[in-house]
């Protein structure tokens, strides 16, 4: 009779937990045979739409404010601005300023000049406000801060040639002297010998 019969399965049990670390060897070495350990797979993170999203930006005017204003300069508005906006930028008008002469709901362009001219001035009798029912202008007008329905009012100008004195002037700034004029089509000799007096730079 066998002096220890628990011999036999403590053996078996021995065997298996051998054939098991066997196996787990076996496993291992078969993974670093096709190319190391499993690779770490990290799904991409994708922005939200809010972040990836540009964000639109309105364009602009450079708008030159100068005369009877706080702080005369350049001024920088949102589209659709009105004459009223540029002075405000420009910290609004000083005691002196004629606000009769300037038409503050006017719009403005960029490279635009808006003149507010000072009482007594020549450039403020008439020469920044509107024109009721396309009168001609009892002053001088301001090539410079003019709109087109004022340019229109002026004898032999017309809207097309008023509209074109308004691109002139955002294309290449304010006028510096009346014979700019000349480089306008549709405004001759004659037609410029005619508008002396009416209008100032």
């Amino acid at each position: 009779m066998d002096a220890f019969p628990i011999a036999v399965p403590t053996r078996r049990l021995l065997a298996a937990g051998l054939l098991v670390v066997a196996l787990v060897a076996v496993g291992i070495r078969h993974l670093q045979a096709r190319g190391g350990s499993p690779a770490l797979v990290v799904a991409p993170i994708r922005a939200s739409p809010a972040s990836s999203a540009r964000t639109h930006v309105a364009p602009g005017l450079v708008v030159d404010v100068e005369g009877a204003v706080r702080r005369p300069g350049l001024v920088r508005l949102p589209s659709g601005s009105r004459v009223a906006d540029a002075v405000a930028r420009a910290g609004g008008t000083t005691r002196l300023a004629d606000r009769s002469a300037v038409n503050l709901a006017a719009p403005v362009s960029d490279g635009q000049q808006v003149l507010v001219p000072r009482r007594g001035s020549a450039a403020g009798t008439g020469g920044a406000s509107a024109v009721p029912g396309g009168a001609a202008p009892s002053g001088p007008v301001s090539l410079s801060s003019a709109t087109a329905e004022q340019l229109d009012a002026l004898p032999g100008v017309g809207p097309v040639t008023a509209q074109k004195i308004v691109d002139y002037r955002t294309q290449h700034g304010a006028f510096h002297s009346v014979d700019e004029l000349d480089a306008i089509p549709g405004i001759g000799p004659a037609r410029l010998a005619d508008l002396r007096g009416l209008v100032v730079p």
